[in-house]
């Protein structure tokens, strides 16, 4: 769980706080009105937080493909005289409840 403190703490208390991220492995938020505003992490934080974005947008494209590829599916009928799977399993399933 990251430190919270207000803003106007914060400003007067900035030295301590880098120092709290950088050497205490602290994550810090300000806020203001007691809502998030800001977050002081550490630069291997960040680096890790951008490079979780980038997979992101590189995952992205794939499931789009997946979802065009889903999108385009369609329904074949069956050959002529052929009997549908789904009919005949149904069929089966009435027979045997009767």
């Amino acid at each position: 769980m990251a430190y919270e403190i207000p803003v106007t703490q914060a400003r007067a208390e900035l030295a301590d706080l880098i120092n709290r991220v950088v050497y205490g492995g602290e994550r810090v938020v300000v806020t203001r009105h007691g809502k998030p505003l800001v977050a002081l992490v550490s630069a291997d934080d960040l680096r890790r937080l951008e490079e979780a974005a980038e997979l992101a947008e590189l995952a992205e494209p794939a499931e789009e493909q997946v979802i065009s590829a889903v999108s385009t599916v369609r329904e074949v009928a069956s050959a002529p005289g052929e009997p549908q799977r789904f009919g005949i399993a149904a069929e089966h399933r009435r027979a045997g409840r009767a």
